[in-house]
């Protein structure tokens, strides 16, 4: 992290912003960033429409193509939960998602039951 600080720190006062990815391990670098005091754009790869003319898909052409839709500003953007909600809100996503397992479980039996006896169990 500390080479990452070094590089971008002579540029702070001249970036409009800097870009993320979310992806799955992005809080690490997002939160020493914005410790250093750096402006962050957390980056939603799943609404974002790649520009089918590219010839090539790689770390520079992607980070290319996220710096212009920042400059165009039509990046679309997650949002950034602070610290202290972070673990509240993947134990809700995790509750939504155990719930959303256990109706399908139930749903299974049931229609097993269905097809296979002729009724459903109460």
């Amino acid at each position: 992290m500390s080479v990452i600080l070094s590089f971008l720190s002579p540029y702070k006062d001249n970036l409009e912003g800097l870009v993320v990815e979310s992806t799955f391990n992005w809080y690490w670098l997002v939160d020493a960033l914005l410790d250093e005091g750096f402006k962050l754009h957390l980056a939603n790869p799943a609404a974002i429409q790649q520009y089918s003319g590219l010839k090539h898909a790689d770390d520079h052409s992607n980070a290319c193509w996220l710096a212009k839709m920042l400059r165009l500003n039509i990046l679309p953007e997650g949002y950034i939960y602070p610290r202290e909600l972070r673990a509240v809100c993947y134990l809700m996503r995790k509750r939504m998602d155990i719930v959303q397992q256990s109706t399908k479980n139930l749903l299974s039996v049931q229609s097993c039951y269905m097809r296979h006896l002729g009724y459903k169990p109460q």
